[in-house]
């Protein structure tokens, strides 16, 4: 009943591992899929990347600020990695590529190591000119098309909630070539600390997530749905099955979990019997019955 086909990867249950949370290592990537269906790594460039200064992470009762830098061991480092996960796993591993650090070069890389899926970051609201390149409609557009002609997996687009239009966006990416999108980042804020009057944060600029950005993730997959025909991937503050099971109805073929899983990793295989057992009560006997069906008039 939990099996579902995004993009032509067989995930069972339709929950994933959402870039940035645990991706790092083939062993924890490994540990984590047990309890879902697929796996995105952190976001990886064509070299080394040490990403900012602590601090860089600042709990709140209601989330989660970070403010890396996209750290990354880069390509060569993580093909081994990439190879040694799928010695540990049999499910899907999805590579998520920064946008704007030759993602053709990398995504190829990645594709070469055995990588199911590339998911192409252009929306980090933390990170330098990436924040810009998600909001460049052309360059989107060039990027994913100029992705799509070297590879034969499936390409995602990661989006960001800050860009005025996101429906908009993902039409583009859709007509571009891409597979499917994923949606949302992070959310863009500003943490002031009281003793120094400044900025927490050396980037000034923070990303938000957890439960408080939840009806943001919904409400972009919602206007997402609308304009696109490939699958979702919803993502931002899913904590339970309540909020996955949202997701799902607003047009979600398979729901990104982050934060959550940072306090429990078994927290997925909880969400997971949650919406089985909501299936069983509804009466539905496939999550895509349930897909988009928010829609309904």
């Amino acid at each position: 009943m939990l099996k579902v086909d995004v993009a032509g990867l067989e995930l069972s249950p339709p929950l994933v591992l959402a870039s940035g949370i645990l991706g790092v290592t083939a062993k924890i990537m490994a540990r984590v899929s047990e309890h879902l269906g697929a796996i995105t790594t952190k976001s990886v460039g064509a070299r080394r990347r040490e990403g900012y200064p602590n601090p860089v992470v600042c709990p709140l009762p209601y989330g989660l600020l970070n403010a890396m830098g996209l750290p990354n061991p880069g390509i060569d480092y993580f093909e081994e990695v990439i190879r040694e996960f799928k010695k540990l796993s049999k499910k899907p591993i999805i590579v998520s590529v920064i946008g704007s650090d030759s993602p053709e070069y990398v995504s190829s890389r990645a594709e070469e190591a055995g990588a199911d899926a590339i998911e192409l970051n252009v929306s980090c609201p933390h990170a330098g000119g990436l924040l810009e390149l998600g909001m460049d409609t052309e360059q989107v557009r060039r990027i994913v098309r100029d992705l799509k002609s070297i590879l034969s997996i499936p390409l995602f687009v990661k989006l960001s909630p800050n860009i005025q239009d996101i429906g908009k966006l993902a039409e583009t990416c859709e007509k571009a070539g891409a597979d499917g999108i994923t949606a949302i980042n992070t959310v863009r804020a500003v943490k002031i600390d009281l003793l120094s009057k400044k900025p927490l944060f050396k980037s000034i600029y923070c990303g938000l997530s957890g439960a408080a950005i939840h009806p943001i993730a919904v409400r972009c997959v919602y206007e997402i749905y609308e304009k696109v025909s490939i699958p979702i991937i919803g993502v931002g503050g899913v904590v339970n099955w309540e909020s996955a099971v949202e997701l799902i109805l607003a047009g979600a073929s398979a729901v990104g979990i982050g934060t959550a899983l940072t306090q429990d990793i078994a927290i997925a295989k909880e969400i997971a019997s949650g919406i089985l057992e909501y299936m069983r009560s509804e009466g539905f006997k496939s999550v895509s019955e349930m897909i988009g069906l928010a829609h309904k008039r």
